[in-house]
């Protein structure tokens, strides 16, 4: 399905030291709580570690694994008034019919509350609610990336403002 772009900017990351930082920066956002964000680039683009990132920057401690087989990880946060919010990191990238999606029961997580984290967004079909901001990491040369950051909502344009 395809959505209209509300908001597009560029960004480079030189290494993954400024990765880190866009995470930092993005974990800062209250809007962020409640988003759904999609993550695309070619396998070893870095949408792992940017979650990874992101987790970390809002307080996940602990190893925090690849949903590659376990398709969804969840996690609980906390926010520094006391209050919490559920965290989810989907990764589809072994999904090869976006029926499995369906009886996986994740359109009940998505519609519900807390951070979603989508890799490999594509491989679930047309079967997605539109993201409030989606990551497309292109990997140049060396530790270095290109960065698109696309506000399909009020919420993803509150996320790069």
């Amino acid at each position: 399905m395809h959505h209209p772009i509300l908001e597009t900017r560029q960004a480079l990351w030189p290494d993954e030291a400024a990765c880190a930082a866009c995470a930092r920066d993005l974990a800062a956002r209250p809007a962020l709580r409640e988003a759904l964000i999609e993550l695309s680039g070619p396998l070893g683009a870095g949408k792992t570690t940017f979650t990874r990132h992101l987790l970390r920057a809002l307080g996940v401690a602990g190893r925090i694994k690849s949903p590659s087989y376990a398709v969804v990880e969840a996690y609980e946060l906390s926010e520094p008034s006391g209050q919490t919010f559920p965290a989810w990191h989907f990764d589809f990238y072994r999904f090869g019919d976006e029926r499995e999606w369906e009886d996986a029961g994740f359109r009940e997580i998505l519609a519900g509350p807390g951070l979603k984290l989508v890799e490999w967004p594509q491989h679930a079909g047309q079967t997605l609610p539109p993201p409030d901001l989606r990551l497309a990491i292109e990997p140049l040369d060396g530790d270095a990336r290109a960065l698109t950051l696309s506000a399909f909502t009020p919420r993803g344009q509150a996320l790069l403002a």
